[in-house]
């Protein structure tokens, strides 16, 4: 009975050195959930900005723009998942790892090659350890997302993107992230980035017999689209950035909320048993006082 209840009781100690750190990270997630959410709001009225530009540009001029044109033919595809650089958040990163394997398992059933661009060391891991390839990777900086970061993935995707099939380029390119939608849920978000889907038209007047303003593009629509198109690209890179951001540090607070209830249980359950293990030590022990007084007794 005494080895029981000192297991018992190492039981309930690692528990409870558990439950301090869980609910240590779900504490800090919380605080950073709010800065991660501020982020997010703050640049949505620039990415509408460049959006509406590129929308008015697109619908008001008739400009063939390598990066708006579909091409003949697509050879090759490439697809850029959205991973952190840490773990312990549930279901965070299986979500977009299974949603770009979804992306890709559709994308070669079209015949289409498919090349990969990760973001976030869980994303290399989970690349290395199956042994398959993959073309850049982006880590270190997943839990605050700097805009610098955001220049340089939408640089090379757009020196890949014109740069000819048959020297490694591709033909078009889709991005997979969590995109925030409150603190209990973060869903998967696929998005083709190029050719160019502009997801936001040019807003319609609210006066209905108002008319829509007329655009004249200096020096020419296509040099607007060469200056709008990449700042474009990487507005939509950032936000996908801070979207996974915001997301990751919910599923962590989530995640470790969830462990510190457990632990809870954990720590009720063993104390119980604990307990239950110490009055099975102390009435073995009056059983054996009681009968060896009896054994006195019967002696005289």
């Amino acid at each position: 009975m005494g080895a029981q209840l000192r297991e018992y009781r190492a039981r309930i100690r690692s528990a409870q050195t558990t439950k301090k750190i869980t609910r240590a990270m779900e504490l800090i997630a919380a605080s950073r959930i709010q800065r991660a959410l501020a982020r997010v709001k703050a640049s949505a009225p620039y990415a509408r900005a460049v959006t509406r530009a590129v929308s008015a540009v697109a619908t008001y001029s008739n400009v063939e723009h390598v990066l708006t044109t579909e091409p003949e033919k697509i050879e090759r595809a490439a697809i850029v998942v959205f991973a952190s650089d840490r773990g312990l958040a549930g279901a965070f990163n299986a979500n977009v790892l299974r949603a770009g394997e979804e992306l890709a398992t559709l994308l070669q059933s079209q015949g289409k090659d498919v090349v990969y661009y990760l973001i976030g060391r869980r994303a290399v891991g989970y690349f290395s350890f199956r042994k398959r390839a993959f073309e850049q990777v982006w880590a270190g900086d997943t839990d605050t997302p700097q805009f610098g970061t955001a220049q340089e993935i939408g640089q090379e995707l757009v020196r890949r993107f014109v740069q000819p099939t048959s020297e490694g380029g591709v033909d078009e390119i889709h991005i997979v992230y969590n995109r925030f939608v409150s603190m209990l849920t973060q869903e998967p978000e696929v998005v083709r980035l190029l050719p160019l889907e502009v997801v936001e038209g040019v807003e319609a007047p609210e006066d209905r017999d108002a008319a829509f303003p007329l655009y004249e593009f200096e020096p020419d629509a296509e040099d607007v689209l060469d200056a709008l198109l990449p700042v474009y690209i990487e507005s939509r890179i950032y936000n996908a950035l801070l979207q996974s951001a915001a997301s990751k540090h919910a599923a962590t607070q989530k995640a470790m909320k969830s462990a510190s209830d457990n632990a809870d249980s954990l720590i009720r359950d063993y104390t119980r048993l604990a307990n239950n293990a110490r009055q099975a030590e102390i009435t073995q022990q009056i059983s054996e006082i009681v009968g060896g007084a009896d054994a006195l007794s019967s002696a005289k």
